[in-house]
């Protein structure tokens, strides 16, 4: 879970300012209000599928799952990499002086792994927390900054359609997930447990999530302050949102794949109630292997490619909607945008801070509420609170604290690599004049 308070050389210096509704935002300043709101909205989906319910009194998806359930974690996700597109300058790296960024991504990943670790005590029935496997994402993203942005497309599309393939034959060989909120207990006893556990078999498996980091990346690269660029990613995203449950459906019911995923279920390990619940709400981050016909679903969380596209194209609409709202040049409707968006953006700012609230106060006595009176309760103090520090204190303590550490690494490795450099400059230099 990155955050966008990365500030690029077009941002101003302080990401409390609000933006005059009478002048043009900067190009930097819009872009990043943009992502932030979306990120917000992606934390408050999230939020939403931990606090309301799922069905509805007919065993049903509600409203709110049908909306956010599989697409909120997925926007996040995509989000993530946009926010590594910014750390980067939103360029490739070059490789020769890529050691301060190396430093910074693995120690964000790290520091954000032992925040996800540290809530292990949380509930795995109300809310899976996706740190853990966000640091293990974060390591996997590392490579892929060095990589031109085709090439990095190339690799989120070789993901979206291998990697599903790949775990299919991999996971009756694995061991089987434990899906409880891992904890720095886990780490110590079996890292390897826990390790296969983040990256191949549990509920956001993050070499399958690689797909969602890579379309961030590409995305986070492009000229976001173009409106034919956000165009562009609006009606790619509205494509691949519509297509890819279109094919689902009919790959399950004309091709008859449906009847095959029922033919093999005494096989998959699943009761029949069990199979029809996965083809309805969805899964913990895979499908049965009884089938192949398994990879033709598109339900929330099961990882298969019609998923992957599906909630890739949910993502990149929704970012290139609020991309859109942050470029209106009207007063009026600027005046409108600002009073409804940015306190969002401010709550999408501090993304790490208010989730781990949330994931603190969902496993605590606190959180007496009926679902829906808990859920507008948890937004409302997020919205207020969120506003006030984004106003006055800007980046949030959790990703101040992650900035700082991950800073402090670039700046070692920057200064270690630059006196390494030297001395090798200098031997040269000496050798040359024979004194070596």
């Amino acid at each position: 879970m990155t955050q966008t308070a990365y500030r690029s050389p077009a941002a101003p210096q302080r990401t409390g300012d609000a933006p005059a509704p009478e002048a043009d935002l900067p190009a930097g300043r819009a872009r990043l209000l943009g992502v932030d709101a979306a990120r917000g909205v992606a934390l408050l989906g999230m939020i939403a599928v931990h606090s309301l319910y799922q069905a509805d009194a007919a065993g049903r998806p509600t409203w709110s799952f049908t909306i956010f359930g599989g697409r909120a974690a997925a926007l996040f996700a995509v989000l993530a990499g946009v926010g590594i597109a910014f750390v980067t300058g939103r360029r490739r790296v070059v490789l020769a002086s890529g050691a301060g960024t190396v430093a910074a991504l693995g120690v964000r990943a790290l520091a954000i792994g032992a925040i996800g670790l540290a809530l292990s005590h949380a509930d795995a029935s109300l809310a899976s927390v996706i740190l853990p496997y966000y640091a293990v994402l974060f390591l996997l993203a590392i490579p892929l900054v060095f990589l031109p942005t085709w090439l990095v497309a190339c690799a989120g599309l070789a993901v979206t359609v291998g990697v599903p393939v790949l775990r299919q034959l991999l996971l009756p060989r694995l061991p089987e997930p434990t899906y409880a909120n891992l904890g720095f207990a886990d780490l110590v006893d079996d890292p390897g447990a826990l390790l296969t556990e983040l990256s191949m078999t549990g509920e956001f498996p993050a070499v399958t999530w690689l797909a969602y980091l890579c379309a961030g990346l590409v995305v986070g690269r492009l000229a976001l302050n173009r409106l034919t660029v956000i165009l562009g990613l609006l009606y790619t995203g509205l494509l691949l949102a519509a297509v890819a449950p279109v094919a689902s459906w009919i790959l399950l019911n004309r091709y008859e794949g449906l009847r095959q995923i029922w033919f093999t279920q005494p096989r998959s390990g699943l009761t029949a109630a069990e199979t029809t619940e996965l083809l309805l709400f969805g899964g913990d981050g895979s499908t049965p292997t009884s089938t192949w016909w398994w990879l033709a679903v598109d339900a929330p969380h099961t990882g298969t490619p019609l998923d992957l596209l599906g909630t890739i194209g949910s993502a990149v609409a929704l970012i290139a909607v609020m991309l859109l709202a942050f470029h209106v040049s009207r007063p009026g409707p600027r005046r409108t945008v600002s009073v409804l968006l940015v306190p969002l953006a401010a709550v999408g700012s501090m993304p790490l801070t208010l989730y781990t609230a949330h994931i603190m106060f969902i496993s605590s006595e606190l959180d007496s509420f009926e679902p829906t009176p808990g859920y507008l309760a948890q937004v409302l103090v997020m919205v207020l609170f969120g506003t006030a520090w984004w106003a006055t204190a800007g980046r949030g303590p959790l990703e101040g604290l992650v900035t700082l550490l991950s800073g402090g690494a670039r700046r070692l490795a920057t200064r270690r690599y630059r006196v390494t450099r030297r001395r090798a400059g200098m031997s040269m230099y000496s050798t040359r004049d024979g004194v070596g």
